[in-house]
């Protein structure tokens, strides 16, 4: 069985082959068919301290199943969790220390993982195993920002959307076929291009319009919108802050301006905000956000698939900031 390893402290991968993991009563064996790449596994990769299995998200084939097991069967296709262990209700410090690909736990990018059966859950019967691989995380992370905090969005009202990698894309579609109007900020007129041909209200190009918080407030009758999704972190939250409306809602998710920065909370409390930190979701939040799928049949964007010989490339691939979607591996 081939699975590739962290090297701690050398921002690379290496290509292991071993036997496969013994299979206790409870637990099923799954043939990865293909794995996802998120901006945390470019961190993990570049400041893990152990040698483990990277990439959070993957999907495949039941191949086995423990003889306790009950919800599964030889030949479904599945998903594995982020979280292993987070089932429903509110995140805790034991789920978070347990999610696929990062501190001691071992990720997707591999022929074979094994897990306890409630750890996986059968994808959309519409999807590819490509497009399976996306939803864990960044598909996920979008559902979760959108809808299931205190102040889901709704039909009518207007999002800012920043960017076009996995989550923003997912939000882009979700927001789309659930009739909310969309803002979307990227620096490529090609890719805003792309983002209107799926949907998308209005654009803002932040490179040529760096103070598109004003744009917004413009766009919305200087109203704002009524909900964030935030990924940029220190480096935009102020923006943000100053493009919602009052009582408005930030989806607080990804840290790809930096993880250092200063923030003036006085708008969260002079404008009433609502400030929801998204950390992916549960398999409750899952099983939703695959209902949706299959409702509104909506197909993610797999922006490049990379053989599995060439993990490492994605990784530099994703890190350019090219794609338009989700960096696929294909396993099998």
């Amino acid at each position: 069985m081939k699975k590739y390893l962290i090297q701690p402290g050398a921002d690379s991968l290496r290509l292991s082959e071993g036997s496969s993991q013994g299979l206790r009563a409870s637990e099923v064996r799954v043939r990865i068919k293909a794995a996802s790449l998120n901006y945390r596994d470019i961190l993990n990769r570049k400041y893990s301290t152990e040698e483990i299995v990277p990439f959070s998200d993957g999907a495949g084939e039941v191949i086995e199943v423990g003889r306790n097991v009950t919800h599964l069967a030889v030949g479904d296709r599945v998903l594995g969790l982020f979280f292993p262990s987070w089932m429903a209700g509110e995140i805790d410090r034991e789920i978070q220390n347990n999610a696929r690909g990062g501190g001691d736990v071992d990720g997707m990018l591999a022929e074979e993982v094994v897990g306890i059966e409630t750890s996986f859950v059968r994808i959309p019967e519409h999807l590819s195993y490509e497009e399976a691989s996306t939803l864990p995380c960044a598909g996920l992370t979008a559902w979760h920002a959108l809808f299931e905090h205190a102040q889901p969005a709704e039909e009518g009202q207007t999002i800012l959307i920043q960017g076009t990698g996995g989550v923003s894309i997912f939000a882009l579609q979700l927001a789309v076929a659930h009739g909310i109007k969309t803002i979307v900020t990227s620096s490529s007129d090609e890719k805003l291009e792309r983002v209107r041909e799926m949907g998308a209200t209005h654009t803002i190009n932040y490179r040529t319009t760096p103070n598109w918080e004003e744009e917004v407030f413009v766009l919305t009758n200087r109203k704002g919108v009524d909900l964030v999704i935030e990924v940029g972190g220190a480096g935009t939250l102020e923006k943000s802050m100053k493009a919602v409306k009052f009582n408005g809602v930030i989806s607080l998710i990804g840290v790809l301006s930096g993880l250092k920065g200063t923030v003036n909370p006085f708008m969260i409390v002079g404008k009433s905000l609502r400030v929801f930190g998204i950390y992916v979701g549960s398999r409750a939040m899952q099983q939703n956000f695959h209902r949706a799928l299959k409702k509104y049949q909506i197909h993610p964007i797999v922006d490049r698939v990379f053989e599995f010989e060439e993990a490492n490339d994605s990784y530099e691939y994703q890190q350019s900031g090219q794609h338009f979607g989700n960096v696929v591996v294909k396993v099998e």
